[in-house]
């Protein structure tokens, strides 16, 4: 390898050094986000406020200052006070399923998907999120029957991986 070979090589290493710190900065979601399989607990619901579906009837991001774990993943709040109230209710709060696709569960023998935050169904108190818009239109068609059949998955479907963004 010639000097100006190493130069290069030299100065390549150093940006790399640079940049991908900045890009964290730039990007901060890059630095949210664990690889499959990494060991870390998953991010419910993308992040949402689960708590917010039930207060304010919308979805709303969470933020990384107001966050817990529960049930091996993170759960994110848009408040203090909305974590303050997951906290001391968790049950209540809580996305049906660990805020896995309701739909997905239900279906024949259930499995996990990954869900839409926008996707999503308040029926008896009780948060129900789906992995896209048309599956809410088809979990609502017949929900009391789509909630007894992922009742009856969930606990087999519980114990299955997570599924690949």
């Amino acid at each position: 390898m010639t000097k100006v070979q190493i130069a290069r090589l030299n100065r390549r290493s150093l940006a790399m050094l640079i940049a991908s710190p900045l890009a964290l900065l730039v990007f901060p979601a890059l630095g949210d986000v664990a690889p499959p399989m990494s060991g870390a607990p998953r991010l419910a619901i993308g992040g949402y406020d689960t708590v917010a579906y039930h207060t304010v009837g919308k979805a709303v991001p969470g933020r990384l200052e107001y966050q817990t774990l529960w049930h091996d993943a993170r759960w994110q709040f848009s408040s203090k006070e909305n974590l303050d109230l997951f906290t001391a209710d968790p049950e209540k709060y809580a996305a049906q399923y660990d805020g896995h696709c309701a739909m997905g569960v239900a279906y024949q023998d259930g499995h996990k998907d990954t869900v839409d935050p926008e996707a999503f169904t308040i029926v008896d108190g009780k948060l129900y999120i789906n992995h896209t818009r048309y599956w809410t239109t088809e979990w609502r068609k017949d929900a009391a029957a789509n909630i007894s059949r992922a009742n009856r998955n969930w606990s087999r479907v519980q114990a299955t991986p997570e599924p690949e963004k």
